[in-house]
């Protein structure tokens, strides 16, 4: 099923010749919530060295789209990226820190537990 499907469905049948039609029945379709927000990151652990790049991916393991992304870091209200993966490229000291992805579907909102990178 997709939402499109929504709507009034109604069948019918014709006995003998007589036509008969069954009473319109509403279905709705609605989106999985959202559930599981684990968080991946390269290199391992979340310790990347000065200068190198570091990547984040945000995964769902349940819940139905279309769905979007936002990345957070502690102590900054900034919207860092809008994707399922954030890549900082070049890191200094100031990138270390708890970060977290947010993910909504529309209808459902769920949020990564806090990942902590260490720059080395």
């Amino acid at each position: 099923l997709q939402l499109h499907h929504s709507g009034r469905y109604s069948c019918g049948g014709q006995v003998v010749s007589q036509w008969k039609e069954l009473e319109l029945v509403t279905v709705t379709v609605h989106r999985v919530p959202l559930s599981g927000v684990p968080l991946s990151v390269q290199p391992p652990r979340g310790q990347v060295a000065l200068g190198d790049h570091l990547v984040l991916s945000c995964l769902v393991a349940t819940g139905t789209g279309p769905l979007s992304f936002s990345w957070h870091w502690e102590g900054s209200g900034a919207l860092l990226g809008t994707g399922p993966h954030l890549e900082l490229r070049h890191v200094g000291d100031n990138n270390s820190g708890q970060y977290w992805c947010r993910v909504s579907n529309g209808d459902s909102v769920a949020e990564s537990d806090p990942l902590n990178v260490t720059v080395l």
